[in-house]
């Protein structure tokens, strides 16, 4: 009902229920990426975009510059090209050996469809520094196992939970493998965790967890 007011005075206001409509979604978006974060960012894919570009004019006058190559296959990982990122994480890996490094070739590997190379990498950067990424291994591994091997995904995400006590994501996951196998108890067991572990967040982490903590708790009553 305070919508339809809203798109009402709105439209009294710039006399076109058009272009009210699109001010309206304007609103929204903004609101919702200041205090909610559901929505995707508009702008970074044009920053992220721009600063690939200017990597790779660096790297067409410097082919030799790992530290380009490396933030270069970064921006490519966020861009969900992988292919294009493990080419350079692995030309950078002789001077680069390090737990980061390996963690994302393993990851890499893993959207490639390389499950158990990519989880040999991944179990390999863990043995080099067991808080690589704050164990965002855990749940990556959690993720890329969830629909072949439910069981092995639910005990990534377990030791996500531990190596990150802060995430409510790794609690959301949880409970949407619970769901899969049935386990209702469990899912909301799990969303319930999300939700209580929000709670006790700081006002400057909330931010980062509250689309984990929106989402448990729409599971948790639908």
């Amino acid at each position: 009902m305070s919508k339809f007011f809203l798109f009402a005075l709105i439209w009294w206001l710039v006399g076109n229920p058009f272009l009210a409509l699109l001010v309206m979604l304007v609103l929204l978006y903004m609101l919702d990426r200041r205090f909610i974060g559901l929505s995707p960012s508009l702008v970074k894919p044009f920053r992220r975009n721009r600063k690939l570009s200017r990597l790779k004019r660096e790297l067409a006058l410097s082919p030799h510059h790992a530290g380009n190559k490396l933030e270069a296959a970064r921006l490519y990982i966020e861009k969900q090209k992988y292919a294009e990122a493990l080419d350079l994480l692995e030309q950078v890996r002789p001077i680069y050996d390090s737990a980061d490094v390996v963690y994302e070739i393993g990851l890499c590997r893993l959207k490639l469809g390389e499950l158990e190379e990519g989880r040999r990498l991944i179990e390999e950067s863990l043995d080099m520094n067991p808080r690589v990424k704050y164990g965002e291994p855990y749940l990556r591994l959690g993720e890329a196992f969830a629909s072949i091997s439910p069981e092995e995904a639910i005990g990534y995400l377990e030791r996500f939970r531990q190596a990150n006590s802060s995430s409510c994501e790794g609690c959301y996951k949880l409970g949407r493998i619970y769901e899969r196998l049935g386990n209702r108890a469990e899912a909301k067991r799990a969303y319930a965790d999300a939700l209580q572990l929000y709670r006790g967040l700081p006002r400057y982490k909330r931010r980062v967890e509250r689309r984990w903590a929106i989402l448990s708790k729409w599971r948790q009553l639908f």
